[in-house]
């Protein structure tokens, strides 16, 4: 791996803390003006690095900008922990809102570069991040729906789990419409910019609302026995 030969080198120490501050710049210009926008010499200019680190670290742009993702999406994870830091033993119910609060206050971190990222891919898609993205939210979609098929029970199918899957991680995904705020006669900014409460406010509908789905969906899988 590329760290464990940095820190073989000489200059192991030097040459780790170049390749974070390419990781942190372009995470931040990628953000900013997108893959097509951003140069690697934007890059090496506000990272104070040549061109030859960034081909001795990731090789290309391309490489780079996955990488710059990942580094966002770990620091985004580091801040808001998936699991809500609610313990394994805890009921099913605090256990699915804690996976909820945590995947809305990473959507709603403005100073999360993993989401602004994503939005300026969609907007001007390269394919580029399909595969890292894939590998890293596996786990993620894969613990959430263990929750899911948790509450809803051994009679409900898996497509049935997959559709319950799909509902609730849109509403978490929702507040991603309105990072950057939408004019409206009330306010610029997004709703859940304007106070805690908001917020709070917020990750409860999406539980209720989730749970009272998935209970309603279990009693009727229940009552056709």
């Amino acid at each position: 791996m590329l760290e464990g030969k940095a820190n073989m080198t000489p200059g192991g120490k030097e040459t780790l803390q170049t390749r974070e501050r390419l990781l942190k710049v372009a995470a931040r210009l990628f953000a900013t003006e997108g893959y097509r926008g951003t140069t690697i010499a934007d890059i090496c200019r506000h990272a104070r690095a040549n061109i030859a680190a960034v081909n001795y670290h990731f090789t290309s742009k391309e490489q780079l900008y996955r990488e710059a993702w990942r580094y966002a999406f770990q620091q985004s994870i580091q801040r808001h922990h998936p699991d809500g830091e609610i313990p394994e033993t805890a009921p099913v119910e605090e256990r699915l809102r804690g996976r909820i609060r945590a995947l809305i206050c990473r959507v709603t971190d403005r100073n999360n570069l993993e989401f602004q990222i994503v939005q300026k891919e969609l907007a001007q898609p390269t394919g580029l991040l399909r595969e890292v993205q894939r590998e890293a939210l596996a786990p993620l979609r894969k613990n959430m729906e263990a929750l899911i098929r948790e509450i809803l029970g051994p009679e409900v199918s898996e497509e049935e789990i997959h559709f319950c899957q799909m509902s609730v991680m849109a509403q978490c995904l929702g507040p991603m419409a309105g990072r950057h705020g939408r004019s409206s006669r009330h306010s610029c900014q997004p709703f859940w910019s304007r106070n805690r409460k908001a917020l709070a406010a917020y990750v409860e509908h999406v539980v209720a609302f989730s749970l009272g789905g998935l209970k309603e969906i279990r009693r009727l899988h229940e009552s056709k026995r």
